[in-house]
């Protein structure tokens, strides 16, 4: 029996379990693979919101992403929450020179609102994180903070993918989820040289939409590490998060997780 792609998730920690390390970890499983993991925060935090943030030093976030990187064949790589500037560069820093596809999701706000990317850090993720990254997976509101751009519709979506084209990003994919629709979400899929593809799946009406972005952002390496194509990747990812919605629940108070474990037989 071969053994399942090695994937790599460089993100901040859900005490919750519902987003963030937790939620990639459970994707990448779920998808067949094999996770490993760069802690770049902890959070203290429920289906209620984020009560608290502890960074390490960045100088060990390096450290565990170089032995990470010693110890195993990774087959591709996400990022999510960094949160400071220094850790950034140290991200950066040690996935100079890969040789495995990356998707980088800019988390910067919580489900609940809470701020989990620092001010001063947006320039350094636009800077070092953008350039070279196989995908980039921003929402609206991610999208219009790294352009500037107000986005309300596809064509400013597919305008806003451009701009993230020319920062330097392979790919990027503007999740629908924050557009106003009742019956759809609607991605839009940008690469260089092509018009944008918009990429729709009926809406999932829930209040337990916890880590979404994380989810899809960690199928989406998934695929990669197991060699699909960008776009088939993309579509997978997006069937296995519609899927996650469907069969969502709420494990405790608050806003409720999707289900990672949905496509698995008990």
């Amino acid at each position: 029996m071969l053994n399942p792609p090695n994937i790599l998730t460089i993100a901040g920690s859900d005490s919750g379990g519902g987003a963030g390390i937790q939620a990639d970890l459970k994707t990448i499983m779920a998808l067949g693979g094999y996770g490993m993991s760069v802690i770049t925060a902890l959070t203290a935090q429920n289906g209620l919101g984020v009560s608290g943030i502890h960074a390490p030093d960045a100088e060990f976030v390096a450290l565990q992403l170089r032995t990470v990187l010693e110890g195993f064949p990774v087959t591709a790589a996400k990022t999510g929450m960094l949160f400071s500037a220094p850790i950034i560069h140290a991200v950066a820093q040690g996935l100079r020179g890969r040789t495995f596809p990356l998707v980088v999701d800019p988390v910067s706000v919580s489900q609940s609102g809470s701020r989990l990317l620092q001010e001063e850090a947006i320039v350094a993720l636009k800077q070092e994180m953008l350039p070279g990254c196989d995908l980039l997976t921003p929402n609206r509101p991610e999208a219009e903070m790294l352009t500037g751009l107000r986005i309300n519709s596809g064509e400013d979506a597919a305008a806003a993918g451009e701009k993230l084209l020319s920062l330097g990003a392979k790919a990027v994919l503007i999740k629908g989820g924050h557009m106003e629709s009742t019956v759809m979400v609607t991605d839009c899929l940008c690469m260089p040289d092509q018009p944008a593809k918009f990429l729709p799946q009926a809406k999932v009406e829930t209040n337990n939409n916890h880590g979404t972005g994380c989810t899809l952002s960690a199928a989406i390496a998934t695929g990669l590490g197991k060699g699909l194509p960008l776009q088939a990747a993309v579509a997978r990812a997006q069937e296995y998060l519609n899927l996650a919605l469907r069969r969502s629940y709420a494990p405790g108070k608050g806003c409720g997780p999707v289900n990672h474990a949905a496509g698995l037989r008990s």
